[in-house]
């Protein structure tokens, strides 16, 4: 009996690392990182300690950024497939991210991903943008409302709007 306990519990330890690996690995900002650096060929950089700042910083700021991570993969020279890339950020992303913005260039080279995921009382934010031989990968945390507040700061309004207010 202490054998079949024994080999159960082994053949559970090893069922966990075999689903992850035929699962794709790692999903989230990770995922599409290590995804376009396996596809692509490329590496790419981070900032560290980034992830702790952010979380620090999260913290101690009621409206400030959090979850932050940068991703910058310099000299990407492959052309990239506009659907297939879309479809891939996805993927990796997972169903609660709702891609808000899709732009690419007549050939593909400059292309704009932007995905928004609703986090309680603030704003998931995911940009992947590739220009020339540089693509970016950003995700972030936001307040709402505090960011619609900034913005409206810097709104240009019309000389005739502020005659009539």
């Amino acid at each position: 009996m202490r054998r079949f306990v024994f080999v159960l519990a082994c053949l559970a330890a090893l069922t966990v690392p075999v689903t992850v690996l035929a699962s794709g690995g790692e999903s989230g900002f990770n995922g599409v990182v290590r995804t376009l650096e396996v596809k692509y060929h490329v590496h790419a950089n981070r900032i560290p300690f980034l992830g702790l700042i952010s979380f620090v910083m999260g913290k101690n700021a009621e409206y400030g950024v959090s979850n932050l991570h940068v991703a910058e993969f310099e000299d990407f020279r492959d052309a990239m497939d506009g659907e297939e890339l879309n479809s891939m950020v996805e993927q990796k992303l997972g169903p609660q991210w709702q891609r808000v913005i899709r732009e690419t260039s007549r050939f593909g080279q400059d292309q704009t991903l932007i995905f928004m995921h609703p986090e309680g009382r603030r704003m998931g934010l995911f940009v992947l943008d590739a220009s020339g031989h540089e693509l970016d990968v950003v995700q972030v945390s936001v307040d709402g409302e505090h960011l619609n507040e900034k913005i409206g700061q810097y709104q240009h309004h019309s000389h005739r709007q502020d005659e009539d207010d």
